[in-house]
C-alpha cells in the first residue's frame, strides 16, 4: 500500500484538519468531536441543511459546506458511519432557529445514527427532519443498506435543498424539495479498480485486468454483474439505460446529467462517458439541460465512475442554478 499518510488511525482527522487550515474562509472546523461547520456559524431564521457519513468520499461531505449548500458536514472513519455524538453537535451548531434538516445516504449505520442524533437533538429543543438519499438503481440491498444505497445523487440534493433555505423557504417545504429531488433522481456506477482504506491496507476485491464490477457500489460493494472489458460506450449504455429506465424518462423530459468519477479516473475518461450517455439521452428524446462532469462522490482511489440522470422542472432548475459557495461547487 502506498498512500500519503502517517498512522492510518489518525488519516481523517489530519485531513479535515488540513481542509479546515485551506479553506478558513468558508468552513470552520471543530475538533472534539469532529464536524466541519459553515464559516460564521448559523444563519439565523435560516433551515439549518446537515449532511456526513464515512470518510472517503471527498469532496462529499465537507466539500458541500457553505453558502447555498450545507451548514455543517460531519466525516466518519474512512467508510463508517459518523457517531450520534459528532452529529448532535453539528445539528445544534446548523441551527439558526428554523430547525434541521438532515441529509442521510441510505447506509444503515448512517441512517440509525442520524435518527439517535434527531432525537438527542429534539431533547434540546431543536426540530429535525430527515431526508434519506437512496439513488443507486444497482441493486436493491446490498452489504451495508436495506434498499437502495445512496450515492452521487445526494450533491443534487444537497444542493437544490441548500438552495431552497437560502432563499427563505421552512423547514417542511426544504424537506419537501429535498425528497421530491431524491424522488427524480438515480444513478449507476461501474468499478475497473478497487481500493485500498488505509487501515485494512490491501484492495476491498480483487478484478482481473481483464474485469469490470458493474453496479460498484461507493464503499466497494459489489454491483450487478462482473464483466469483461468493453468499450467506454459499451459501458456507458450499460449504467445510463438502467438509469433511464428506472425514472421511466420520455420524449421532451428535461434532466441534469452528471458524470461522477470514483476517485482514480482522468476528466479526460469522464468526458468521454458524458459524451455517450448524452447520446444516449438524446436518442430516447430527453435534453440534457444541465451538466456537471467531475469528482464530487469519490471511493479513494477507486478507478471508475457513476451516472446520475436527475429530471428537472422550472423550479429544480432555478434552484440548482442558484448561487453557491463550497469548496467543491462555486458559481
Amino acid at each position: 500500500m502506498k498512500k500519503l499518510i502517517n498512522d492510518p488511525q489518525d488519516v481523517v482527522a489530519e485531513s479535515v484538519e488540513g481542509f479546515g487550515l485551506a479553506h478558513a474562509d468558508v468552513v470552520a472546523v471543530h475538533t472534539d468531536p469532529l464536524f466541519v461547520a459553515r464559516a460564521g456559524g448559523a444563519v439565523p431564521g435560516k433551515v439549518g441543511l446537515v449532511s456526513g457519513g464515512g470518510s472517503g468520499h471527498e469532496p462529499l461531505h465537507a466539500g458541500f459546506v457553505g453558502v447555498g449548500m450545507l451548514d455543517a458536514a460531519v466525516p466518519g472513519a474512512v467508510f463508517t458511519s459518523p457517531t450520534p455524538d459528532q452529529i448532535a453537535p453539528a445539528i445544534a451548531a446548523a441551527d439558526g432557529g428554523a430547525g434541521v434538516l438532515t441529509i442521510v445516504k441510505n447506509y444503515t449505520g448512517d441512517v440509525l445514527n442520524f435518527e439517535t442524533a434527531a432525537e438527542l437533538a429534539d431533547a434540546d429543543g431543536v426540530t429535525v427532519r430527515q431526508v434519506v438519499v437512496n439513488d443507486d438503481v444497482a441493486v436493491e440491498d446490498s452489504l451495508y443498506t436495506a434498499g437502495r444505497r445512496g450515492v452521487a445523487g445526494t450533491v443534487a440534493v444537497e444542493k437544490i435543498a441548500g438552495a431552497a433555505a437560502e432563499r427563505g423557504d421552512d423547514l417542511d417545504a426544504v424537506a419537501a424539495l429535498a425528497q421530491r429531488v431524491v424522488d427524480n433522481v438515480r444513478t449507476m456506477g461501474l468499478a475497473l479498480t478497487a481500493c485500498t482504506v488505509p487501515h485494512v491496507g490491501k484492495p476491498s476485491f480483487d478484478l482481473a485486468d481483464d474485469e469490470i464490477e458493474i453496479g460498484i457500489g461507493i464503499h466497494g460493494e459489489p454491483g450487478r454483474a462482473r464483466v469483461g472489458l468493453e468499450s467506454a460506450d459499451a459501458l456507458t449504455e450499460k449504467l445510463l439505460t438502467p438509469v433511464a429506465d428506472d425514472l421511466a424518462l420520455t420524449s421532451g423530459d428535461r434532466v441534469l446529467l452528471l458524470v461522477n468519477g470514483m476517485g482514480g479516473t482522468p476528466a479526460s475518461e469522464l468526458y468521454v462517458v458524458y459524451r455517450r450517455a448524452r447520446a444516449l439521452l438524446s436518442g430516447r428524446g430527453v435534453e440534457v439541460t444541465r451538466s456537471l462532469v467531475g469528482n464530487y462522490v469519490t471511493s479513494l482511489e477507486m478507478q471508475g465512475a457513476s451516472v446520475t440522470v436527475l429530471r428537472l422542472d422550472d423550479e429544480l432548475t432555478a434552484l440548482w442554478d442558484a448561487p453557491v459557495h463550497t469548496t467543491a461547487l462555486r458559481w
